[in-house]
């Protein structure tokens, strides 16, 4: 990895510090806003900042890392648009108690309708708090269309039993899975009053559905799991790494350039050229090694050892899923190349 990438992975690590710094600090504060009387969600009482990216559009950031009791599930990323027509919600969290926080927040900026929700992609750290919409508003569920073989599959109810284990209280036996009211297929427009919102699918990539929003106007881009900054991504075992790199070359050739980028994990930037190398870079590593391995036959756990991942092993979430991310592009690479042992 080039010196200057090495530091710049630093410096936004050091800004993801701060920023932790500064919210457990705000931590009374920011539980303040939020009413849980009468709520049907665990009280959630980890801190969420809201930051506004332009004019009526608005964000959070999840801590990095696993999901896990110190982070009560909030390690993605959400935010909202308010517009003449009403509020458009990029992602909704990863348990009802955050997405019950959610829409505490865009109450504090606006009372207007919430008139859609988007789905980035259909895994759990984005989609629990679906549940908070349906019932508190009047919403429409927008997804990709190939969402609902995540919806339909048997993977959510596994995925759905081991976040009740590992995020109780605020993941339950009340917490369910939503499905889209209404589906895409390759872009969809919202005209909401003088804003245009464009969806756009970037999958099968890290998911099969993975869809960006792009606010067109201020130009801001929700990139969802296409794009993490700041920690290792999650690799699951029905990725397309191949079309995940065209997804992040598609946001670095976005013209007009986005003024900013809110990505799935990690922080939003208005420069998010660091975010976009580490992507490629780390992406780029995994096919590669695991390629090679692949084509001159090499076991796996040979090919993992002797590969070198100092470059990586700093960064959050590094030793939770890096190894089964290496697993299961090997096994990809198996796939595209008809390969086997």
């Amino acid at each position: 990895m080039p010196t200057n990438f090495a530091n710049g992975v630093c410096r936004r690590l050091a800004v993801l510090a701060t920023g932790a710094s500064l919210l457990a600090a705000s931590s009374a504060a920011a539980a303040e806003d939020v009413s849980w009387e009468g709520a049907d969600y665990a009280r959630a009482d980890i801190p969420m900042e809201l930051q506004q990216a332009a004019d009526n559009v608005y964000y959070v950031i999840g801590r990095s890392g696993i999901p896990d009791a110190d982070n009560q599930g909030f390690m993605s990323n959400a935010g909202f648009v308010v517009t003449d027509e009403g509020v458009v919600v990029y992602d909704a969290l990863g348990t009802p108690s955050l997405g019950w926080k959610l829409l505490h927040k865009i109450r504090s900026v606006t009372d207007k309708p919430v008139t859609h929700v988007v789905v980035g992609h259909y895994h759990a750290d984005h989609v629990y708090g679906l549940q908070v919409f349906k019932k508190h508003t009047d919403a429409t569920v927008w997804a990709q269309e190939r969402g609902l073989e995540y919806v339909n599959g048997p993977g959510a109810e596994r995925r759905l039993q081991q976040r009740r284990q590992a995020l109780f209280p605020w993941v339950d036996d009340a917490t369910r899975v939503v499905a889209p009211d209404e589906t895409f297929t390759d872009r969809q427009e919202f005209a909401m009053g003088d804003v245009r919102i464009e969806l756009v699918h970037v999958g099968p990539a890290h998911a099969p559905d993975d869809t960006m929003m792009i606010v067109h106007g201020p130009d801001v881009v929700f990139s969802g799991d296409i794009l993490f900054d700041g920690r290792i991504p999650f690799v699951g075992d029905n990725v397309d790494t191949k079309n995940w790199l065209a997804g992040v070359n598609q946001l670095a050739k976005m013209d007009p350039p986005p003024s900013m980028i809110v990505p799935g994990h990690g922080p939003a930037e208005s420069d998010a050229s660091g975010a976009i190398a580490f992507m490629r870079s780390y992406i780029t590593k995994l096919r590669e090694s695991m390629g090679a391995a692949v084509r001159n036959l090499v076991p796996f756990e040979q090919a993992y050892a002797d590969t070198d991942w100092s470059d990586y092993k700093g960064l959050p979430a590094f030793d939770a899923t890096h190894r089964r991310n290496a697993y299961n592009v090997y096994l990809e690479r198996q796939n595209e190349m008809g390969g086997g042992f």
